[in-house]
């Protein structure tokens, strides 16, 4: 892999979404399109092990997510949602669908000689069967329309999932160039690393040739000095 301490990248956010505060500026230590060592035996297990060791000494201070601000979780549910939830959250069972309005009840057995009576179950009589002739009313138009209705219907269905198909290929296309865009920057510094890395190791290499050859220069001079100050002590005794 690439040294961590060379290959470190900013990435900047700089475009606030919906009005959002920008996330503080991230290090990527790591340019994964240009590394290697990742299929390397026990280089996955040793990734894990960093992660777990920072998930247990990781204590958060603040929220992450406030430039997110608060979720409205309610905003989308209706009057009917709300008594349906509050019913769920109950555990109330749940009302069976009324057929009342269906009946044609008789009067009771103690009204049976109530001329009133009887003439309220004629009135709903005749209010079921201008329901019931409604109805079918609207059977016949659903009958003549209600084909040409459907296939309106459909042809919008269609258009929104082309629409959506489009977005989507869009964003596809989005997706895949800033990935070319990522592995082409990577892939750039990568070599710009690789060549500062030999030519670090290039003058290191030199170095320790300098610094071996100065130790040779001090050992000869100290020799020489040694065998001048030999020649000096013998020229002084005879």
């Amino acid at each position: 892999m690439t040294n961590s301490s060379s290959s470190a990248l900013a990435i900047h956010h700089s475009n606030p979404v919906h009005g959002h505060q920008p996330a503080p500026d991230v290090i990527v230590d790591a340019l994964p399109y240009y590394d290697s060592g990742y299929d390397e035996p026990g280089a996955r297990d040793a990734a894990l092990s960093l992660v777990e060791d920072e998930t247990r000494r990781y204590k958060p201070t603040k929220n992450y997510l406030e430039q997110l601000g608060q979720p409205l979780y309610h905003s989308f549910e209706t009057e009917i949602m709300k008594t349906e939830f509050e019913r769920l959250s109950n555990r109330l069972p749940m009302e069976m669908l009324s057929m009342k309005r269906y009946e044609l009840p008789t009067p009771p057995s103690g009204k049976q000689t109530d001329f009133t009576a009887w003439n309220e179950c004629v009135e709903n009589s005749y209010a079921q069967l201008e329901h019931q002739q409604t109805r079918i009313l609207n059977l016949e138009l659903m009958w003549d329309y209600g084909a040409n209705t459907w296939k309106i219907y459909n042809a919008t269905l269609q258009t929104m999932l082309e629409q959506a198909q489009k977005q989507l290929l869009e964003l596809r296309k989005h997706i895949q160039e800033i990935n070319f865009k990522r592995k082409n920057e990577q892939t750039q510094a990568g070599s710009k690393l690789s060549a500062l890395e030999q030519t670090w190791v290039g003058l290191v290499g030199k170095n320790y040739e300098i610094e071996r050859a100065i130790n040779e220069l001090e050992k000869e001079v100290m020799n020489l000095r040694k065998q001048r100050k030999s020649n000096g002590t013998t020229s002084s005794e005879q």
